[in-house]
């Protein structure tokens, strides 16, 4: 029996920055009090790397939903603000730090516990 060519798996090139997944650099925060800014959200999280992004999500213009993103320049950075900056104080609240998977549709607001993620 002849075998054919082998199926042609492309072989793992690195891609360029721009389309690179950022799984791993970034942390989603919860917990935020209103008046936090995307501003204090970066001045908290500087002592864990560096923070390349910080963002508050908002329901409209100027109206917080209690929640963020913050993205660090590697993954150990964000890991690092895992560990050390979850249930820290940010604006007189326990803030909720953990890895952002892109499920923010999954509505940050104060209210219950996670689900669980499957993966």
């Amino acid at each position: 029996g002849r075998r054919g060519p082998p199926a042609r798996a492309a072989p793992p090139r690195k891609r360029a920055k721009s389309d690179e997944v950022r799984v791993g650099r970034r942390c989603f925060v919860g917990n935020l009090s209103w008046g936090t800014s995307w501003q204090d959200l970066k001045d908290h999280f500087r002592s864990a790397g560096t923070v390349v992004h910080a963002k508050i999500m908002e329901e409209r213009p100027g109206r917080s939903k209690g929640c963020g993103i913050v993205e660090f320049e590697t993954p150990e950075e964000a890991a690092c603000a895992i560990e050390t900056l979850n249930d820290s104080d940010l604006g007189g609240r326990p803030i909720n730090v953990r890895e952002d998977r892109e499920d923010r549709a999954l509505k940050c607001n104060n209210g219950g516990g996670g689900g669980g993620g499957g993966g």
